[in-house]
Order: C-alpha cells, then sequence, then structure tokens
C-alpha cells in the first residue's frame, strides 16, 4: 500500500512538473543567457528542457527557432516557426517573423523571405527589423531600389541601428552625397568595429572620387557629366548635384599650399564642413528619403558647430592618432557632441 502511494505521490508531482510554465521559464532564461554568451548548443538543450516541462511553452519554441538559425539549421527553424504561428495566433510575434524569415532567406528562398518579412509587417508595421531584414532579401534577389526603400524605413523606425545606414551606404555608391551621409551616419553611431573601419575609408574614397594630382602644382577635377545637367533640376528626388560638385572642389584644396601643414582629420573635417553648409544653402525645394531625413542631421550638426568633433570621432575608426588624441583632450567636446546626437529629434 505504501508502495503505490509512493508512486501515486511521483505521478502527481511528475505530472505537475511537466505542466508548470515557471519552471519553463527559467530555463528559458537561462537558455537566453547561453545564447548570449554563444553557447548554442547549450542553449538548445536549455530550450529542450523547458519544453519537456511545458511541451508548447511559446517562448521556449520561439527561442529555439531563433538559437537554430544560429547554428544554421534552418529547416527545423522554419518548422518550429510553422508551428509557433500555428499554436500560438494571439502572442506576440513580431520577432518570430524576423526568425521565420531569416531561416527561409538563409536557406536560398528570398522570395519566399520576402512574403513572410511582408506578413509580418502588415502584422507589426513598427517592427523595425522586419523592414532591414526583408531589405536584405531583396538585395539577393538584386532588387536594390526596392532594398533602399526598405532599408530606408528600418531607419526611421530606428533611426541608432547602425546596421540600417551600414547597408544604405554601400547600396547609395552611385549616389556619393546619399552614400556619404549614410556612411557618417553609421560612424555616429559605432566607430570602434571593423564595420566602422571599412565605413571611414569607404567614406574617403568617396569624398576624393574624381580628384588626382597630374603634376607638381596641378590638380585633376573629373565630374560625372550628369551633375552639369541635373544642377539646375530640383524636380527628382534626392539630387545632389550641386553639393556634388562643391564636395569635389573642395576636396582638391587638399592639394592646396595653404593647406600642406594640415592633418589628414584636419583636411576631412574641412570637406564635410564645407559639404555639411552645402547641404543647408541648397535645401529650399529638395524632396526624397535624404534631403527629408538624413540632411537635418548633418545640417544642424554644422549649425550646432559640431562637426570637427565628429569628424575625429569618425576618423578615429582608423586608429588615427591625431583623431585619438583629440578625443582624449576634448572628453567634453566628445560629450557635447553624443548628448546632441543622442537626442536629435528625427522626422
Amino acid at each position: 500500500m505504501m508502495k503505490r502511494i509512493c508512486f501515486l505521490l511521483l505521478l502527481i508531482s511528475t505530472v505537475t512538473f511537466a505542466q508548470n510554465p515557471e519552471v519553463a521559464r527559467e530555463l528559458v532564461l537561462e537558455g537566453v543567457a547561453l545564447y548570449d554568451e554563444g553557447k548554442y548548443s547549450q542553449a538548445i538543450s536549455k530550450y529542450d528542457d523547458a519544453l519537456k516541462v511545458d511541451k508548447d511553452n511559446f517562448l521556449a519554441l520561439a527561442e529555439k527557432a531563433m538559437t537554430l538559425v544560429a547554428t544554421r539549421d534552418y529547416s527545423e527553424s522554419i518548422k518550429i516557426c510553422k508551428k509557433v504561428l500555428k499554436l500560438h495566433p494571439n502572442e506576440e510575434l513580431s520577432m518570430l517573423y524576423v526568425t521565420y524569415g531569416n531561416a527561409t532567406d538563409l536557406s536560398h528562398d528570398s522570395k519566399k523571405a520576402i512574403k513572410i518579412y511582408d506578413e509580418g509587417i502588415q502584422k507589426y508595421p513598427n517592427q523595425y527589423q522586419l523592414y532591414f531584414n526583408k531589405g536584405i532579401a531583396l538585395t539577393g534577389l538584386g532588387e536594390n531600389e526596392k532594398a533602399k526603400e526598405a532599408i530606408q524605413s528600418a531607419t526611421v523606425l530606428k533611426p541608432n541601428h547602425p546596421g540600417s545606414f551600414n547597408v544604405l551606404g554601400i547600396l547609395n555608391e552611385n549616389n556619393r552625397i546619399a552614400a556619404i551621409m549614410s556612411a557618417c551616419r553609421f560612424l555616429s553611431l559605432d566607430n570602434k568595429s571593423a564595420r566602422a573601419n571599412e565605413n571611414i575609408n569607404y567614406l574617403l574614397k568617396l569624398m576624393n572620387k574624381g580628384i588626382s594630382t597630374t603634376g607638381e602644382n596641378s590638380i585633376s577635377i573629373s565630374l560625372d557629366e550628369s551633375l552639369l545637367s541635373d544642377s539646375s533640376s530640383k524636380a527628382t528626388p534626392n539630387n545632389f548635384s550641386s553639393t556634388e560638385m562643391i564636395l569635389s572642389l573642395s576636396a582638391a584644396l587638399d592639394n592646396d599650399e595653404a593647406f600642406k601643414d594640415d592633418t589628414n582629420v584636419d583636411k576631412f573635417s574641412r570637406k564635410l564642413s564645407i559639404l555639411f553648409g552645402s547641404l543647408t544653402e541648397t535645401k529650399e525645394n529638395q524632396s526624397g528619403y535624404y534631403w527629408e531625413y538624413l540632411a537635418p542631421y548633418f545640417i544642424d550638426m554644422k549649425k550646432q558647430d559640431l562637426v570637427n568633433t565628429f569628424a575625429n570621432i569618425a576618423f578615429a575608426a582608423n586608429n588615427d592618432k591625431d583623431a585619438i588624441k583629440f578625443l582624449k583632450e576634448n572628453k567634453e567636446k566628445v560629450d557635447a557632441f553624443y548628448n546632441w546626437s543622442n537626442s536629435f529629434q528625427w522626422l
């Protein structure tokens, strides 16, 4: 009789444990911590333990699906995402759509991934990662204009997302000023990563485009013919033809005898100041995302006399000794820049 009672108590305890969402939640949190440490296999084990406790636990399934993407088990991640959408239609599923779309895109089905992102956007129009990852999928299909539109939407929702501006800089290679503003905004958010180093080098290449030294005292400036025909037109959105010409002329000053003693960061700062000043002078009646959304940030930077500080912040991504020295010796100016940047009122 005692054995039967013990067995019944064990059975009741097991059933209670098997349906305990609180225990499952603790296991999921342990899994998330392991995921953050890059221990993906151990994280998945924790999620599996949580599912043994609560077999359809939403968080355990969603976190496992995301972690499986990190382990490149895309098919299993997709399977779990489909299961979650069926079992938990009333949960907050915005990040699940991101995971589902990412797993599908990485499975080399970008068209289907875009449909998944669009379904998520329809339900969660304020989730910036859906737009960003849709943009990435569109680049895989070579649909760069649509990709730019999607990623621009991501920046409006999340102005401090460096990845979006990194991609916009690359996609705007043929619109120099748009690319420069995108790279600058990236560097205002991140000047320490490997991507920061790539962005400052890309930025310098863009700013000096078309400038060459043809002799000891001779400088050649090559301009795109389309700039000359577009410079008087303001009908085209994101038209920066006038600013392009001003930038090229300012870049030529780097070789002027009057500036021979300037450091590289001094030259960079001067070009930025002229560029941002040009935006102020030519913004009237201009339209398009870069004029209406990004340009005001740099126009105000110029107005607040923060361009030189930003130039040093950006140039530090190249481990430039003069820029690093400036940042160490001018902490108040650096703090003032970031206080302004972080509180800037985006449209």
